[in-house]
């Protein structure tokens, strides 16, 4: 399981919580005690009405508690598509770096690949930037995150960075459009992705768009939308987890796990 940490003013469900150092700190120790493997630290919103955030101020805000949580022994992703700041957080301890672009600036392929950094390879119908509200085809979703992911991993791996090393994260939400058509073709094409690439899948379905759309809740109370569909993606043999809530899905994931005799839970 991977736990969110939004270091971020506007982010769209937790929004200002996080904001200094002590309360990110804070938030990251809990959800590491809750069960999470992995913290993700997310220094810029990237939901369609969320402010640009410069790379100076993403690593002002990373800098406290990269630093205080990598001294403490613990996983951390970086979760931003600025060149500069995964740069920073290479240099700093980061394991794993989440790019919603999937790392298209090809400048950065020799540093990536002289790193030992996990790498989070990101799909979205955007390609470059933040999300934007836009209705899609789930067939035509689907058959582009096919042929993004063939080419960006292509060239990812041409540069020299190995397969051990890539996760991929279709996307979900305001990622693959406004209508929640698409994210449900993805999430019901998890076994299928993980056959056509051979690799590990990360979803992050938690409190998203397209599950706002299905129940008609709000954010408040979306919880039990989101349990349910990260335990859908479990079932499909997801391998990681990205959630808000990692003390629900834990204990969800922890008793599916023993009735099913015992298997490995996703990170």
């Amino acid at each position: 399981m991977i736990g969110i940490v939004n270091m971020t003013v506007d982010s769209f469900s937790d929004g200002g919580l996080y904001l200094t150092a002590e309360k990110a700190i804070a938030h990251a120790r809990e959800l590491r005690s809750h069960g999470a493997d992995v913290i993700d630290l997310g220094p810029a919103a990237s939901h369609p009405r969320s402010e640009p955030v410069t790379a100076d101020e993403e690593r002002r805000r990373l800098a406290p508690v990269l630093e205080q949580l990598v001294a403490e022994g613990i996983p951390v992703s970086v979760d931003s598509f600025l060149p500069e700041t995964q740069r920073y957080a290479l240099a700093h301890g980061a394991g794993y770096l989440n790019d919603i672009q999937g790392f298209p600036s090809d400048d950065l392929y020799p540093r990536l690949a002289e790193s030992g950094c996990k790498l989070i390879v990101m799909h979205s119908i955007q390609r470059r930037g933040r999300a934007t509200v836009v209705p899609t085809d789930p067939e035509e979703v689907t058959a582009g995150i096919d042929g993004f992911f063939a080419e960006r991993l292509g060239r990812l791996q041409a540069a020299g960075i190995a397969a051990d090393r890539l996760i991929i994260d279709p996307g979900l939400g305001f990622f693959l459009g406004s209508n929640a058509e698409p994210s449900i073709a993805v999430l019901s094409r998890i076994r299928r992705l993980k056959e056509r690439f051979g690799l590990p899948v990360l979803i992050s379905a938690s409190r998203k768009s397209f599950l706002r759309t299905i129940t008609g809740r709000p954010i408040v109370h979306i919880g039990p939308a989101t349990l349910a569909a990260e335990i859908y993606a479990a079932s499909q043999g997801v391998d990681y987890i990205r959630t808000h809530d990692v003390a629900a899905l834990h204990d969800a994931l922890t008793v599916l796990n023993t009735m099913a005799g015992n298997e490995p839970p996703p990170q």
